[in-house]
């Protein structure tokens, strides 16, 4: 029997989305879209459920909690990471092209990045770069521990550096300026609060304020994996 419309006098009735079938899949596709549009905050078993159209209780299928949901989410992203075969003549040029595709992804993933500073990866796509990293670091003579050690240091800067921006960036939008007119304004602000400090307390930081406030973020990022890189490279022997 086909629906009847409803009588003019009765409020109409909304039509629910068709529920999704649920898969992994699914439930970590509408946790990335919980996740992009209210924060880390606001992921919870019970909202992405509410994101499917169905209670808490049919993700537990798929999925044990909140804390493997986290680890299906990073390691979907980093499915976008590649890794070369290593290149013992090369391994310091390719551990940096990696780190910089792994800070792209979580600039753009900033909520992950956050999220990943107390996840352990092991999804297969996260393994995946964490053996090909370590593959490359052993190539070109880095002996095991350092290397093992490198990768976890690694992470946390590329991780932290990555949220930083993104805190940055909640504060542009409170402004309601542009990114422009945000940094230029508090830049400004912070070079006078600066210079207005007694000159005999600090010398140095009044001397040296130009240095300590040049530098956008990619190039202080930059500058910060070259001394991760060439620090571990001090433990690397010609093989």
């Amino acid at each position: 029997m086909s629906e009847l419309p409803d009588p003019p006098w009765r409020t109409p009735s909304r039509s629910r989305p068709a529920r999704r079938q649920l898969s992994q899949q699914a439930v970590v596709d509408a946790a990335m879209a919980v996740l992009s549009r209210e924060g880390l905050g606001g992921l919870s078993m019970r909202r992405v459920a509410q994101e499917l159209g169905t209670g808490p209780a049919s993700l537990y299928a798929h999925v044990s909690g909140k804390e493997e949901l986290l680890e299906l989410l990073l390691d979907r992203v980093s499915a976008a990471i590649t890794v070369p075969e290593p290149d013992p003549e090369r391994w310091a040029e390719q551990i940096t092209d990696v780190a910089w595709q792994a800070y792209r992804v979580y600039v753009v993933h900033t909520n992950l990045a956050l999220a990943s500073l107390a996840t352990i990866p092991t999804g297969p796509n996260a393994l995946r770069v964490t053996e090909g990293m370590l593959a490359i670091l052993l190539a070109g003579g880095v002996p095991p521990q350092p290397a093992a050690w490198f990768l976890d240091r690694l992470f946390l800067y590329i991780a932290g550096d990555a949220y930083e921006g993104a805190l940055f960036g909640e504060k542009v939008r409170a402004s309601g300026k542009s990114i422009e007119g945000y940094w230029t304004d508090m830049l400004t602000q912070l070079r006078e609060y600066y210079l207005s400090l007694p000159a005999e307390r600090f010398p140095h930081t009044r001397a040296h304020l130009d240095a300590l406030m040049s530098g956008g973020g990619d190039e202080r990022f930059a500058f910060g994996l070259d001394l991760l890189v060439q620090g571990v490279a001090r433990y690397a022997t010609p093989r």
